[in-house]
């Protein structure tokens, strides 16, 4: 698939503007779907002029402005007036309008302002100091990991995957539109949609939550996601998430976070395990929510009654991903349905353009980097 980008001989092709400069940019202006090719002007000021090239012009404080990734060799702002605004600008900015824009990181803050190699060493040394007392009480100590700590290793994580989080407008909606009717207070809960072709979702530390696109494919309506949804952010909520990395890797985990073996930190998360306590726990939270939410449980009782069938599952869960990670997929998918309430209208989670939306997010985004295990 052909990838728009800014390539790196763009300032030398750029124009100055007399102490400024003025380069090719691309944009979503938060309020459509539509993505705007120009020109982005500074002039040493507090803002940029992005200039379309259908002739509208748009002021953008550089104030408003704040780090979101970076894509190969483009940076993207987002705009904290406007959620769903991004703007790609060129990463080899010249030094001046560099330190005019808000600082950006490529493992996350806290270990940008170390350095790399002293947050490696720092890790180490904090291993072999806790390790143990992490591994013999991952039950207790999990909950307590405070929640500033917890955020920036989830960031370390996340920042692992690089330019292969989708992000379209559209689906950014979506995916927003469908946290908010599972769960209204979760705005420090953070769902995004990795460009992974397994039947996966999991909650990592700080409230992170990630939906592999292999699940958004093997969905068949949004209810079902919605299902899936609900039980990560139940982990996030009851703080599992920290317990079942303590028990079952100890710190290996979250020193991954941090090294650049993407297919060890995919494959490490996605192999998160759980109590069966844990899992009927967060089952139980989603139900709740969904029933708060006017959410049908019958999309995630009819997705667990297929997966239960694909797997050939019989009194034990037999499907590698997702579901086998979790307790039977029949007795979930009873649980479920049996939570409806009879003669109940649900209203739809998404719009068909909605969930179409999702599906085809990692398709549609131009700039987002294929995975691979090998």
């Amino acid at each position: 698939m052909a990838k728009a980008c800014l390539t790196r001989s763009t300032w030398a092709r750029s124009r100055p503007v007399e102490q400024g400069f003025r380069t090719s940019a691309q944009w979503y202006d938060g309020v459509t779907a539509r993505r705007h090719e120009g020109e982005a002007e500074w002039d040493g000021s507090g803002q940029l002029l992005l200039h379309s090239s259908d002739g509208q012009s748009t002021a953008v404080a550089l104030e408003d402005l704040r780090y979101f990734e970076k894509r190969r060799d483009s940076l993207v702002y987002a705009r904290d007036s406007v959620a769903d605004f991004r703007l790609v600008l060129p990463a080899d900015l010249p030094p001046a309008l560099d330190r005019a824009l808000p600082t950006r990181g490529e493992y996350g803050a806290w270990i940008d302002r170390m350095g790399l190699g002293k947050a490696i060493i720092g890790f180490g040394a904090i291993s072999a100091v806790a390790v143990a007392l992490f591994m013999t009480a991952p039950e207790w100590l999990g909950p307590r990991v405070p929640v500033s700590w917890e955020r920036k290793m989830g960031d370390a994580m996340i920042g692992n995957f690089g330019g292969r989080l989708c992000h379209t407008p559209a689906a950014d909606a979506a995916l927003a539109k469908m946290q908010d009717r599972i769960d209204p207070a979760a705005g420090d809960i953070r769902v995004g949609l990795a460009n992974i072709d397994m039947v996966n979702a999991v909650a990592l530390p700080g409230g992170q939550v990630l939906m592999f696109d292999g699940i958004i494919q093997q969905a068949e309506s949004p209810e079902e996601l919605a299902g899936v949804l609900g039980h990560e952010i139940g982990h996030v909520r009851e703080r599992h998430v920290m317990t079942a990395l303590l028990r079952q890797f100890g710190l290996s985990i979250l020193l991954a976070g941090a090294n650049s073996g993407l297919g060890d930190t995919a494959f490490g998360i996605a192999a998160m395990g759980y109590s069966r306590d844990a899992e009927l726990e967060a089952d139980a939270y989603a139900r709740k929510q969904m029933a708060k939410g006017r959410v049908s449980p019958l999309g995630a009782a009819g997705f667990f009654e297929r997966m239960a069938k694909e797997s050939g599952e019989g009194e034990s869960p037999a499907l590698i991903g997702w579901i086998a990670t979790h307790p039977s997929s029949r007795d979930r998918a009873k649980a479920y349905r049996t939570s409806a309430t009879e003669g109940a209208a649900y209203p739809p989670v998404l719009t068909k353009q909605e969930f179409a939306a999702l599906k085809s997010a990692c398709k549609d985004d131009p700039d987002v980097e294929d995975f691979d295990f090998f």
